[in-house]
C-alpha cells in the first residue's frame, strides 16, 4: 500500500501562516498529487483538493465534524456547539432549521432591506466624502440582517455590533491580538444575543415567527428540549456574521470592477451577466483556504490508508482553480459561468456537496442575492471615483482583503431612490 506523501517537518503551522491560502497548493504541485500529509498544531494532518477530494471530504459516512475545528476557531468564527461541529441525525435536524429560513420570499425580504440601506447610504455619501466601502458594506449588513433575523438594534448600538460581528470574521485566521479581539467580540455577541433569546422566550421582546430570532429561539432538538440560550445564541450569530461577512465580497466586486472596467459596461449592457459576475468573484475570492474534518473510521482511497481521528483539510481555494474544470483558473472570466453545470464539488467556497444534507453554508443564497444588489449599485445606481490607495491583496492574510479596504470618493446618485430595483431573484 502507497504512502500517502509526507512533509517531513515537526510541525508546518508557521509555514501555514506565511504562505497562507497557497500552503496546501504549493505542496500539491511539490508533491505531483491531490493529497499529502503534514503536521500542524502538533498533529498529523492529511491535506486534500480538487473535485475528486471534496466529493471523498463531504462523505459523511468518513468523515465527521466532531471536535474537527481548531479550539481557536470555536472560539472566535463558529462558536462552541454550533451546527458546524455536529454529525448524523443532529446535524440534520439543526441545519434543518436554518434551512427553513432560506425560503424565497424570506431571502427576497432580506434583499428590500439591503437594497434601501444602499438607496439612503448612495445619498448620504453623495459629494466629496471618502468612504471605505467595506466599513460601509458591514453597517448595511448589519442593519439589514438584525432587522431581518428579528434582532433588536438600536441605533446607538449599531457601531458596536458591527465591530463585534466584523471581529468574529476577521479574527478566525489570524493570531496574537486579532485573534483575542475576536474571542472577546465573541463572548460579548454571545451574551447579546443570549439575552434577546431569553427575553424572546420570557415575552419581553416580540421576534416575528418567521424571524430567526424567534424560530432558533423555539427550536427543538431531537430530545424534544429547546437548545440552551448560549448555544442558541451561537446559532443566531450562525446567521448574523456570514451575512456580514458578504461585504468582503463586495469589497472584492468592487476591486475587479475597477480592475477591469469593462466589466463594468457589461453589467450595465447585458443583465444575464449579473450572477455570472458574481458567481466568479465568490469563486476567485473565497473566505477562507480551507475547511476540515477528521477521518470517522479507518479507511482506504486511491491506494492510500485514512485512519480513525487524523484531521483532514480540504484545499477550497485549490479546489476553486482546480485546471481540469476551470480553464485558465487564475483569469478572471465570468462568462466560465454561463453554461455551469451546477458541479456541487468543484465550486466550494461555502462549502460542497447538498445544502440540506452536507456541510455546505445555508446562506449561500442568501450570499449570492446580496452580492448581486451589491453589484447592481455599484454599476447601475451610483458613480464614484477610486483615489489613490494601496489595493494590494496580501493572501498569506487570512481571510485577505485590499489593504486599503477599497476607499471610494466623489458619489454621484445615477437614479433616484425610487427608481432602485432589486436584481430578480434567481436562487434557491
Amino acid at each position: 500500500m502507497p504512502r500517502i506523501p509526507h512533509e517531513h517537518r515537526l510541525d508546518s503551522s508557521l509555514a501555514l501562516l506565511k504562505e497562507g491560502y497557497r500552503f496546501i497548493p504549493n505542496r500539491m504541485r511539490r508533491f505531483g498529487t491531490a493529497v499529502f500529509q503534514t503536521r500542524l498544531l502538533l498533529q498529523d494532518t492529511i491535506c486534500l483538493t480538487g473535485e475528486e477530494g471534496a466529493r471523498l471530504f463531504y462523505d459523511e459516512n468518513l468523515f465527521t465534524r466532531e471536535h474537527a475545528a481548531p479550539r481557536m476557531m470555536q472560539k472566535s468564527l463558529l462558536g462552541v456547539g454550533s451546527v458546524q461541529s455536529l454529525d448524523g441525525e443532529a446535524h440534520r435536524i439543526r441545519k434543518a432549521m436554518f434551512m427553513s429560513l432560506m425560503t424565497p420570499s424570506a431571502i427576497q425580504s432580506l434583499v428590500q432591506r439591503y437594497t434601501k440601506q444602499w438607496q439612503k447610504d448612495i445619498q448620504a455619501w453623495t459629494g466629496n466624502h471618502e468612504v471605505a466601502l467595506l466599513y460601509a458594506a458591514q453597517f448595511q449588513l448589519c442593519r439589514s440582517v438584525c432587522d431581518w433575523a428579528g434582532v433588536p438594534l438600536p441605533e446607538e448600538d449599531v457601531a458596536k455590533r458591527r465591530s463585534q460581528l466584523a471581529s468574529l470574521i476577521d479574527g478566525a485566521g489570524g493570531v496574537g491580538l486579532r485573534h483575542l479581539r475576536a474571542r472577546t467580540s465573541r463572548q460579548q455577541a454571545e451574551a447579546w444575543i443570549a439575552g434577546c433569546v431569553q427575553d424572546v422566550r420570557e415575552g419581553r421582546l416580540k421576534a416575528p415567527v418567521e424571524s430567526a430570532l424567534h424560530v432558533i429561539s423555539f427550536h427543538r432538538e431531537a430530545n424534544g428540549q429547546w437548545l440552551d440560550p448560549r448555544t442558541a445564541a451561537v446559532e443566531v450569530l450562525n446567521v448574523l456574521r456570514p451575512t456580514v461577512a458578504v461585504a468582503r465580497f463586495v469589497v472584492f466586486a468592487a476591486w475587479v470592477l475597477h480592475r477591469y472596467p469593462q466589466w463594468a459596461e457589461r453589467l450595465r449592457q447585458e443583465p444575464t451577466v449579473l450572477e455570472p459576475f458574481v458567481q466568479e468573484v465568490r469563486r476567485v475570492f473565497a473566505f477562507f483556504p480551507f475547511a476540515v474534518a477528521r477521518v470517522r473510521k479507518d479507511f482506504e482511497w486511491k491506494g492510500y490508508q485514512f485512519t480513525k481521528g487524523t484531521r483532514v483539510l480540504l484545499d477550497l481555494y485549490g479546489t476553486n482553480r482546480e485546471s481540469q474544470n476551470w480553464q485558465q483558473p487564475e483569469r478572471f472570466d465570468p462568462e466560465r459561468f454561463f453554461n455551469w453545470n451546477g458541479n456541487a464539488f468543484n465550486f466550494i467556497t461555502q462549502g460542497g456537496g447538498d445544502h440540506y444534507q452536507n456541510h455546505r453554508c445555508p446562506g449561500e443564497w442568501i450570499t449570492i442575492e446580496l452580492l448581486k444588489v451589491a453589484v447592481t449599485a455599484l454599476t447601475q445606481w451610483m458613480r464614484y471615483e477610486v483615489p489613490p490607495q494601496d489595493l494590494s491583496i496580501d493572501i498569506s492574510r487570512m481571510p485577505a482583503l485590499p489593504k486599503s479596504r477599497f476607499v471610494i470618493s466623489r458619489v454621484h446618485p445615477m437614479l433616484t431612490e425610487e427608481a432602485h430595483q432589486a436584481p430578480a431573484l434567481t436562487t434557491p
